[in-house]
């Protein structure tokens, strides 16, 4: 079957799947949910396929590359020779550069750049998918800022959001990932499938999302965002990113150890009953989703296995899972579970995204909460739709 039939075919489970859960079909704008795939299928050739892209997503790399250099001489120094001898490798090259971009990440937002940054393409954006301004700047802030340092700039006015928009901002926070551990990524992926990934995954949500959740913005009285940082010092802001960053570096290393252990003891549990392991099983639940999103047949079923992985752990470990197998798949193959595994919907963040709501407004984050596994439905077809685009115009 033609990559196209395959895409067409992908779509129509995305949209089924997504309208059988709509909370308001008669308003659902399809001219700009038109609008938004057309950009997103030329904006997956452009970082996938062209010259022009690929030199983009080189020069991305490279400053990430650079980045976790200076990153590796404060890890060297704290924990030794460790580094260069190989040992502990996951968590000090690929969770320890998470506490310097956090940094980085810490200084421009004192320096007001990053919410000019925002501010800017979060209005461009508004006027391509129809949605508020607030959702849009949403979009970009989780992007940037992740999926639970991301609502504190919002604490002010969550009381004041309807259950709708409280759906898209904590929907929008699960289905993207933060700069501060792309780094992280590319140490595991290549490095243009994160990239296009980000992109790809903030166009997806915009799709799903109008499809789920469609609703009309009246106003947008609730734009006044929170300077968060307002009256701190600089080296009061760098300390509070900094250990920002290593909490998030070391629960990414509690649930990895979690995580990885229960898999592994569900392996066994099902490998001495069934003869078949956990994942097998949900390989075959995830295959089918694979096979439209245009993995070739022959490799559907192992791609469907770290799909479902990835969905009841997290992504690093079904990255993990890729490095083991990946020279057992097709580079179509590869590029295609990458897109896939670039996002944070899996059943630990509806916890982490209600959580962090909580703790700023604890009546949203009860309203979070009860819709959770609507959040991960809805986030789920948005890695979907991401992959598809990206096995649209992979060879």
């Amino acid at each position: 079957m033609s990559r196209i039939l395959h895409f067409v075919l992908a779509l129509a489970v995305v949209a089924v799947l997504a309208l059988l859960v709509s909370r308001d079909r008669k308003n659902i704008r399809f001219r700009f949910i038109v609008q938004l795939l057309v950009i997103e299928v030329l904006l997956a050739y452009f970082f996938l396929n062209s010259e022009i892209g690929l030199g983009f997503v080189k020069g991305f790399s490279d400053l990430f590359e650079t980045l976790l250099k200076f990153a590796a001489e404060g890890t060297g120094f704290v924990f030794g020779g460790m580094n260069e001898k190989g040992l502990a490798f996951f968590f000090l090259n690929v969770l320890c550069p998470i506490v310097f971009i956090s940094a980085l990440i810490g200084i421009l937002q004192h320096v007001r750049i990053l919410p000019v940054f925002i501010r800017i393409i979060g209005t461009i954006l508004s006027k391509i998918n129809g949605m508020g301004k607030l959702e849009s700047f949403n979009a970009v802030s989780s992007l940037i800022l992740g999926q639970s340092e991301n609502f504190i700039a919002y604490k002010d006015i969550l009381g004041k959001m309807s259950e709708k928009r409280m759906y898209t901002m904590a929907a929008t926070a699960m289905s993207t990932v933060s700069m501060s551990i792309v780094g992280a990524y590319m140490t595991m992926l290549e490095p243009k499938y994160v990239v296009a990934a980000l992109i790809l995954n903030m166009f997806s949500t915009f799709i799903v999302l109008s499809l789920i959740n469609p609703y009309k913005v009246d106003g947008e009285e609730d734009l006044q965002l929170t300077n968060t940082h307002a009256g701190q010092s600089f080296f009061e802001m760098l300390g509070e990113y900094i250990l920002a960053g290593f909490k998030v570096a070391i629960i990414v290393a509690a649930m990895l150890i979690g995580f990885i252990a229960l898999i592994s003891c569900l392996n066994a549990l099902f490998s001495a009953v069934f003869h078949i392991s956990f994942q097998g099983v949900l390989g075959y639940v995830f295959y089918p989703f694979a096979w439209i999103m245009g993995v070739p047949s022959s490799e559907a079923l192992q791609v469907g296995s770290i799909m479902a992985t990835k969905l009841v752990s997290n992504e690093f470990v079904a990255m993990l899972d890729l490095q083991k197998v990946a020279h057992d798949l097709s580079p179509r193959g590869v590029g295609i579970l990458s897109v896939f595994l670039v996002s944070f919907a899996n059943f630990s963040s509806i916890g982490i995204v209600a959580g962090a709501i909580k703790g700023l407004n604890e009546q949203q984050g009860n309203v979070v909460s009860r819709f959770g596994l609507k959040l991960l439905y809805g986030s789920t077809l948005v890695s979907v739709l991401s992959a598809s685009i990206a096995g649209l115009v992979l060879a």
